[in-house]
């Protein structure tokens, strides 16, 4: 038993990489995508702007959540590159926002 807990211990860090990889990738890509429709281009454009430079985004988010010394590190650079796009996302997302 104290062999499994062990095991367990040493994959919780990887198993978080792969979940930040994973869900949070994935909803950097599509706070990006929405994102786009605050860019002062015609919607159509926008719409494209943002479905391509979503894989871009979620392909440089996998790479970074492995790449960096600790799950922590790369979950704190997740969050730090979704609050722009949030912000972006809410501002297309409010009435009247002109867009």
């Amino acid at each position: 038993m104290p062999g499994a807990v062990t095991r367990a211990v040493r994959a919780g860090p990887l198993l978080s990489r792969i979940v930040a990889a994973v869900f949070g990738g994935y909803a950097l890509a599509a706070l990006a995508s929405v994102a786009a429709l605050a860019l002062p281009i015609s919607r159509p454009q926008a719409v494209l702007t943002g479905m391509l430079a979503s894989f871009a985004i979620y392909a440089g988010a996998v790479i970074w959540v492995f790449a960096v010394r600790s799950a922590t590190r790369a979950w704190a650079g997740l969050l730090l590159a979704a609050l722009p796009l949030l912000l972006a996302a809410w501002h297309v997302g409010t009435p009247g926002s002109g867009s």
